[in-house]
């Protein structure tokens, strides 16, 4: 990845259409939250949710969109977008996996 301005430069999206992302199961505003306990709430949800389901989560910029994604991927679920949103604020739509890594 490269790094532009301090922030990690990430794609957009994730090859979808937009037209074709599901809509979220839950939301999770994640605004204010310091590392690492944005991605222990995000962890929390999705331990709640049914395989399959679909999170959408706010996040800050900096820490949080450089270790969310990656954290997210690395439990096995499916990152379908990430995306500029409010103010210079990220917004992310997951699925859960079926199952852990």
């Amino acid at each position: 990845m490269k790094k532009d301005k301090g922030l990690w430069a990430l794609p957009t999206t994730l090859s979808l259409d937009m037209a074709a992302l599901p809509r979220p199961d839950s939301h999770l505003d994640l605004r204010g939250v310091e590392c690492p306990y944005n991605f222990v709430k995000t962890k929390l949800r999705l331990e709640e949710m049914e395989p399959g389901q679909v999170l959408e989560i706010i996040l800050d910029p900096g820490e949080p969109m450089e270790n969310v994604p990656r954290s997210i991927r690395d439990d096995g679920h499916h990152l379908l977008l990430q995306e500029p949103y409010d103010g210079g604020r990220f917004r992310l739509i997951v699925r859960k996996s079926a199952s852990p890594p």
